[in-house]
């Protein structure tokens, strides 16, 4: 390990807030650099890292310091970008099954952005069971992300994720028997 990062993690664990200035300049750089290797978005790699570095402060990380403190810090913002990415690609899934469902329920004639439309696809959502329709119209009319939605029902992340998948196939079969 590099004498100087020594120091530095012995400096954070005695409260030393010029140490975690220095952490900060000697490794924002490289570590936006790494993760914009990995999610290929300037702003994103920032942001991430930005954060990243207000964990280490608010949380305590840095009582975690045990051995090299160089790859802890790559491998933490190479983990934050693996889960950022997966997240996204979640949401994606997610715009592409409600784009799916979109289509698959299209009235002959009656276009999509129609208030006809959106008035019987809330109709819909609005006869559903207490649990689907709270996950349907916070992730799609309300655009939160599942967590936020998750805790905000109290109810597990994977609870949620079961609520608004049933939401989405009870919609689809709604318009289905309907003719649409």
């Amino acid at each position: 390990m590099d004498y100087s990062d020594t120091l530095l993690v012995q400096r954070l664990k005695e409260g030393d807030v010029n140490a975690y200035d220095e952490l900060f300049l000697k490794y924002h750089k490289p570590l936006c650099l790494n993760a914009f290797w990995l999610l290929k978005d300037e702003a994103e790699a920032s942001d991430l890292v930005q954060t990243f570095f207000l964990d280490i402060w608010d949380k305590k990380l840095y009582l975690h310091f045990n051995g090299e403190i160089k790859g802890y810090l790559f491998q933490s913002v190479r983990n934050r970008c693996l889960t950022f990415l997966k997240k996204r690609k979640t949401e994606q899934e997610n715009k592409n099954a409600f784009t799916q469902l979109q289509d698959d329920a299209c009235l002959p004639g009656l276009d999509e952005r129609s208030p006809d439309y959106y008035k019987q696809v809330l109709a819909a959502i609005d006869d559903m069971a207490t649990q689907k329709k709270s996950a349907l119209q916070m992730v799609y009319i309300q655009g939160k992300r599942y967590q936020e939605a998750a805790d905000e029902m109290g109810i597990s992340i994977n609870s949620f994720k079961t609520h608004l998948k049933r939401g989405l196939k009870v919609l689809r079969l709604t318009f289905v028997s309907k003719g649409y």
